[in-house]
């Protein structure tokens, strides 16, 4: 963008290419089995974002619950964008009661002062991965914990950490989740789809981010049904730290804000040189959704649980997954969007 157009809050094209880098940007949030289930429509001065239907998981996810959590990712990573792009902005959630898709629409407002931390956030993005491998380094540090649950919080969501009690407990739940879930055809159908060989193009899990064999943890990992090609340490992952994202209600509006919390907790991490690996399956299953429940002594509703580690500085991670291209994304409309 050139400085003039930066110098012209109201000019279509400054704005068009500022909505157009925020979509783009959210394309690099972490998904549900990378099934990446946003759609945005850009028009006038607002970016509406949508659950994509095509790619919900029916079987795994049949109630929406991580896919709007996986869209409220997309959506804090297009607000940090804009923040970092120096605009100011209004973000509506659930905006059309009569449409259960449409999850928010980020309106611009005009222009304010970039900060230094959402600069931050926007380098980190693209940085940011996701890493199966068992955590064998030095434990979390009690501040970078801290600082974590602190970004989490800032979006209305909470971080509660388990203790060694209950993460024996989330331990049997994993493996209990995992258990049900493998029992059914169709949900190993599902799995198959998106984290095999034939899996849609830019999207799912290749075999380079699954481990070779499995690794040793007390929370069993994802069990994909095959071990991938990603060399994993003999170690005991001892040192990791376990968590649970959580909030107020079970409804989509909250959902969503978990999402953002969970962008924000994870960006946060990374910076720290934190590991964040989600762990879905304990919340795909009624009973160990509810035994997750039980562990927060029902003060709220489990959305996600999170393992962290410390990170090895010198230690690149594994690949990044693949990532569908922003035109598959973004619907450019040219109406002009008039505000209520």
């Amino acid at each position: 963008m050139s400085n003039d157009a930066l110098t012209h809050p109201t000019d279509a094209v400054a704005m068009r290419h500022a909505l157009t880098e925020a979509a783009t940007t959210a394309g690099y949030a972490p998904s549900i089995h990378n099934t990446q289930p946003w759609r945005w429509r850009l028009a006038g001065d607002a970016l509406d974002l949508y659950t994509d239907r095509r790619r919900v998981l029916a079987v795994t996810d049949p109630e929406t619950r991580l896919a709007t959590l996986s869209c409220g990712v997309a959506l804090h990573h297009a607000r940090m964008s804009l923040a970092a792009q120096g605009w100011q902005v209004t973000t509506t959630r659930l905006p059309d009661p009569t449409d259960p898709d449409h999850l928010a629409t980020i309106r611009l407002d005009g222009r304010a002062r970039a900060d230094q931390q959402t600069a931050l956030h926007l380098r980190t993005i693209p940085l940011r991965h996701t890493d199966r491998r068992p955590v064998t380094g030095a434990p979390v540090r009690p501040e970078d914990l801290r600082a974590i649950t602190a970004a989490v919080e800032a979006e209305d969501t909470w971080l509660h950490t388990l203790s060694a009690d209950q993460v024996l407990e989330l331990a049997s739940a994993a493996d209990h989740a995992q258990r049900t879930e493998a029992a059914e055809a169709a949900w190993r159908d599902e799995l198959g789809y998106w984290t095999g060989g034939n899996r849609p193009g830019g999207a799912g899990i290749p075999d380079a981010a699954i481990p070779g064999q499995a690794p040793q943890t007390t929370v069993p990992g994802r069990d994909f049904g095959h071990h991938g090609t990603l060399a994993v340490s003999a170690e005991h992952d001892r040192a990791a730290v376990f968590a649970l994202l959580y909030g107020r209600t079970d409804e989509p509006r909250d959902w969503l804000r978990g999402g953002e919390a969970l962008s924000a907790g994870w960006l946060t991490a990374t910076e720290l040189g934190v590991s964040v690996l989600p762990h879905s399956a304990p919340i795909e299953v009624v009973s160990t959704r509810q035994a997750m429940r039980a562990v927060l002594a029902s003060t709220g509703y489990p959305y996600l649980v999170l393992r962290l580690g410390a990170i090895d500085p010198a230690d690149a991670g594994p690949p990044h997954a693949p990532r569908l291209p922003a035109d598959q994304l973004i619907e450019q409309s040219h109406q002009v969007r008039h505000r209520a």
